[in-house]
């Protein structure tokens, strides 16, 4: 089963494999009777690589009979100097907002401790985990969660020192709504989080330090607001379900999709 339907993949790739150099079809590196001598298909590793953005699992556990991890970690390192993945990262959220819609007035920032057993320059001692090597991914998303962008660090680094570089992410997205507002926990309740928002021109959603958040009569998680913190009423999770049961989808956009080559 594909990890992503055909109607989005097909025409990603299109774009994708337009970007790719002409290469031959048979490996002029293997000799001979030694390996593999034909080229692994592009198409392939494509998707193996939306598998491991889909899943965030190692190379080895996506690995079968049509590919390996090495191959797919060789074709990754080639593509990178191309600039192929760098206009890939461009045109996957530009597809996406001109063919489902993306909520831009309401985003959520936060941060996370991911497991890096392979060390790397980002990778720091784990607060939580005995002090293995991990990453803080500060990740950003849209009204409806899909990912915007993120920032790695040390996981040893606080979240509310990672928010300015966070939210320079929002420069890739071309256009933007006039009010936009941002969605903190209170690991970001301070007077410096709001001037870095207030210079930006943004509003702020903050949950305020020592008071806990409602819970909700379902036992889900909850957003509700914190008084006197933010312009907007409701919940984003209201508000992003009265709109998608009351507004037609192609209205969902809140700023003009750019065209993509």
């Amino acid at each position: 089963m594909p990890v992503l339907p055909s109607w989005l993949t097909d025409p990603l790739w299109g774009q994708f494999a337009a970007l790719l150099p002409e290469r031959p079809t048979v490996d002029p590196t293997h000799p001979l009777g030694c390996h593999r001598r034909r080229r692994i298909s592009d198409r392939i590793i494509f998707d193996k690589l939306l598998q491991l953005l889909r899943f965030g699992c190692f190379y080895q556990a996506i690995a079968d009979t049509t590919c390996s991890a090495t191959t797919i970690r060789n074709r990754r390192d080639e593509w990178i100097p191309l600039g192929v993945l760098a206009r890939l990262k461009q045109i996957a959220p530009e597809s996406y907002d001109r063919i489902v819609g993306l909520l831009l007035d309401q985003i959520a920032i936060d941060g996370s401790i991911t497991k890096a057993p392979g060390g790397g320059e980002a990778a720091g001692r784990s607060p939580v985990d005995r002090g293995k090597q991990c990453w803080k991914r500060s990740g950003m998303t849209d009204g409806y969660g899909i990912p915007l962008g993120r920032v790695l660090a040390g996981a040893n680094r606080h979240d509310s020192p990672l928010l300015t570089a966070t939210l320079d992410r929002l420069e890739d997205l071309g256009p933007l709504p006039d009010h936009i507002t941002v969605h903190l926990d209170a690991g970001y309740d301070s007077d410096k989080t709001r001037t870095e928002l207030a210079t930006r021109g943004l509003y702020g959603r903050i949950a305020r330090k020592g008071e806990k958040a409602p819970r909700p009569a379902n036992g889900g998680t909850s957003s509700a607001p914190t008084p006197g913190r933010t312009p907007s009423t409701g919940s984003p999770a209201a508000t992003n379900a009265a709109q998608r049961s009351s507004t037609p989808s192609s209205t969902l956009r809140t700023r003009p999709s750019p065209s993509v080559a």
